[in-house]
């Protein structure tokens, strides 16, 4: 019999290493090829993107070639649709706009199985061929929540002390609108907010993730946080610039 499939960017987290994910790869031959970096986990998106339940089989195979953790954002913490994402073969889940307790636990109720939570019982792709799947999926399936609204930041206290999530990702733009400064998350208001809120997860003993560039990875990482979210737009409009610039020189 086949092994439960080990989840790399959660394991790492644990033991508290850096973790790089990298999102704007939806298709499988990106991600294969992306593999060959060294990424740890990739973030497909059917929130803001083009993924559908049809397309995480194929995408979460090709991440499972490099042991890359596949991971999808959801449009909300609907119980259904983290577990039939977690069906059809991605390695965890990230839940946008989270801002309650009662969001928090919605998270973990379905994305865990009973005794944690109540996630739906079915014979998911990741547990082909594993006989033992169900008394060990919970050891491997990552849950991670966005803070990235005000009102998830005055609720952060209470949505820390939710056990069973993963990462808590600090993610700047959406913060910035609701604080009123849209399209402005370097406002000095809006940076003193991510950089508090950081602290707060830290200082509870938790993972901090957030969003970051090359500018700026260095400043987050020495603050302690541990999961880097990328996406590959920015690589490309940087690696475009840098040859456009080199014709016209």
């Amino acid at each position: 019999m086949a092994k439960l499939r080990t989840n790399r960017a959660k394991e790492k987290l644990a033991n508290g290493e850096i973790v790089t994910c990298l999102a704007g790869i939806d298709n499988p031959y990106l991600v294969d090829f992306v593999g060959q970096m060294g990424i740890d986990s990739v973030w497909f998106e059917a929130e803001h993107g083009p993924v559908s339940f049809d397309d995480i089989g194929n995408l979460s195979r090709a991440a499972d070639l490099w042991g890359m953790t596949s991971i999808v954002r959801v449009g909300s913490a609907d119980y259904s649709t983290i577990y039939r994402t977690l069906d059809m073969g991605a390695m965890g889940i990230v839940v946008p706009h989270v801002d309650t307790v009662e969001d928090a636990r919605a998270v973990v109720e379905a994305a865990k199985y009973a005794p944690i939570g109540r996630r739906g019982m079915f014979g998911p792709r990741q547990s082909f061929g594993v006989d033992d799947y169900l008394s060990k999926a919970n050891a491997q399936t990552m849950a991670v929540v966005l803070i990235e609204d005000i009102k998830s930041v005055d609720n952060l206290d209470e949505i820390l002390a939710v056990d069973h999530i993963d990462v808590y990702h600090v993610a700047p733009s959406d913060l910035a609108q609701s604080m009123g400064h849209i399209g402005n998350d370097g406002h000095p208001e809006v940076q003193r907010t991510i950089d508090q809120s950081i602290e707060k997860i830290l200082a509870a003993g938790k993972t901090a993730g957030t969003t970051v560039s090359n500018d700026n990875v260095g400043k987050f990482r020495d603050q302690g946080v541990t999961f880097f979210y990328t996406n590959l737009n920015a690589w490309i409009t940087s690696g475009g610039n840098e040859f456009l610039q080199a014709l016209r020189a």
